[in-house]
């Protein structure tokens, strides 16, 4: 396991560079297909169907959605929706809670691969970073981003930042980009709240032009898609996501 060094207050006030939001959002906003391309087309309900999975695919396919993200039971149908496409699998794990074994996580990465998923969202272990258990936290992120990189996928850090303080999102996001993050994330979906603006710009600020940010959670409409573009999100989580399509004209 790589040496786990840690976080100092240095490490959050440095300059890491920058990413230009206000042009990624001119980029992104030229039309809806531009759109689709960073929006992650996503179906996460328990109760969801293999009926409801295929059609999500086949919507990603007929839109050019950035990747189909689902739960792991999914991954296997999704691929073989998607296979062909060029289109991405996303999955996510560690899910909703951020309290699994940081062998289960790898487990579940490793098989989630090697099926064919090639995005993985995984829960940051929320209450390990409330703890201060800071080497614990970098340990599991590190854990799912060997797993995913050795495998060339990409990994996202959700930090479900509605039960977090200012100064653990701060820490959070540090730790998990130390780690291997290639995206920060804002939210599961499934808390007490979702992605909001603001904290997708204090995602940014850590960030600078090291890893993306993705916001999830509660977005719901063209408007919201533009003000997390706006706040420097370069990928968008959304179920609703044709609907935000069919606001720029989208059939």
């Amino acid at each position: 396991m790589t040496a786990i060094t840690p976080i100092g207050e240095a490490d959050l006030e440095f300059d890491h560079g920058t990413f230009d939001a206000a042009a990624f959002t001119q980029q992104a906003m030229e039309n809806w297909q531009t759109l689709a391309a960073v929006i992650d087309h996503t179906l996460l309900k328990p109760e969801a169907t293999r009926e409801q999975v295929e059609s999500l695919c086949d919507e990603t396919i007929r839109y050019r959605f950035a990747c189909a993200m689902v739960n792991p039971m999914w991954v296997s149908t999704a691929v073989s929706v998607l296979a062909g496409t060029g289109i991405p699998v996303g999955v996510v794990i560690g899910f909703p809670l951020g309290a699994s074994l940081v062998s289960t996580l790898k487990q579940e990465a490793a098989a989630l691969v090697r099926l064919g998923a090639r995005e993985l969202d995984m829960v940051i272990p929320i209450g390990q970073l409330k703890s201060g258990n800071h080497p614990a936290v970098q340990h599991a992120i590190q854990t799912a981003s060997s797993v995913a990189h050795h495998h060339g996928a990409l990994l996202k850090v959700i930090l479900e930042t509605a039960l977090l303080t200012v100064e653990e999102k701060l820490r959070g996001a540090e730790i998990a980009i130390q780690a291997g993050a290639d995206f920060l994330k804002t939210s599961t979906g499934f808390a007490s709240g979702g992605a909001t603006a603001a904290d997708v710009a204090l995602l940014r600020g850590v960030a600078g032009g090291r890893c993306g940010v993705k916001a999830s959670g509660g977005i719901r409409k063209l408007a919201d898609v533009r003000a997390m573009l706006e706040a420097g999100a370069n990928r968008i989580g959304a179920s609703a996501s044709v609907a935000i399509l069919r606001e720029m004209g989208a059939e």
